[in-house]
């Protein structure tokens, strides 16, 4: 499961190769927000040229095409054709009917990280995260803010996450994406912001700028000393699992402890 993608501007042609090597485990070209509407067409030739020269990415590619209504997603579409497009990332997804109608309009069958960026698509996130082809949310918090007017990124956006995370479990999705970090020089601030997601049960987080990725793959990935942790629970537990409680430093672990420990262990070997 990717933990870090990296937005790249579309219209940045000589960005692409570098962000696809930055150790980012998913590239973002970004077709949206970080395309003026003048340039739109560019970035969406200049993508097109690059899926067609084979590039070697050690990340998976994704496209954030055009939000759903806009002038330019129609055409965005067209260039998901290309099998070198792993995943589409949809903004705004905010209701079943329209999603449903991208999702049957889309040139191949293409994984949908769906983004939460407004109140109705928080409002309707269990029906969107239980859609076939949706395969991960993302939470588009910075959006979300200006669609909300609430200006505090911590306790302001607690209800907003929560309901992400819980629809993403609820739908047996992997754990969703939080936002952006928009303060580039505030490496504290970085690793603060994703303690907090990892603690409130995200999977990952997206990134703006190359030297926030090895920051944000550090903070998801677990520590020795967790690592450590979850092998000796599993010892503890025996081969076959606990069936009731055991004892280990003090404190009791059970059942739903042993599966989060085995959980860990097999997504880091």
């Amino acid at each position: 499961m990717e933990r870090t993608c990296l937005f790249v501007p579309g219209d940045r042609l000589d960005r692409f190769d570098k962000a696809a090597q930055s150790g980012a485990h998913a590239v973002v070209i970004d077709l949206e927000d970080a395309v003026q509407p003048e340039a739109k067409d560019k970035a969406r030739a200049a993508l097109a040229g690059w899926l067609g020269r084979g590039p070697d990415a050690a990340a998976s590619i994704w496209v954030r095409i055009n939000g759903i209504g806009t002038e330019w997603h129609d055409a965005d579409l067209a260039v998901l054709a290309d099998p070198r497009v792993d995943v589409v990332m949809l903004p705004k997804a905010e209701e079943e009917a329209s999603l449903a109608a991208f999702l049957a309009a889309l040139p191949r069958a293409l994984p949908t990280i769906a983004l939460i960026e407004t109140a109705l698509g928080l409002r309707n996130v269990e029906s969107i995260s239980s859609m076939p082809g949706v395969a991960r949310l993302g939470f588009g918090s910075v959006d979300f803010q200006l669609d909300t007017g609430i200006e505090n990124e911590d306790e302001g956006l607690l209800y907003a996450r929560s309901e992400i995370v819980i629809a993403s479990a609820l739908a047996r999705l992997p754990a969703p994406l939080d936002g952006v970090s928009v303060a580039l020089d505030d490496e504290a601030g970085l690793k603060r912001d994703t303690a907090r997601a990892r603690g409130m049960g995200f999977g990952g987080k997206m990134c703006i700028h190359p030297r926030q990725v090895e920051a944000v793959n550090q903070g998801f990935a677990p520590t020795a000393q967790e690592l450590d942790w979850a092998r000796r629970v599993v010892k503890a537990a025996g081969a076959g699992g606990a069936l009731g409680a055991v004892r280990l430093d003090g404190r009791m672990i059970d059942a739903p402890v042993v599966a989060r420990a085995r959980r860990m262990l097999e997504a880091n070997p």
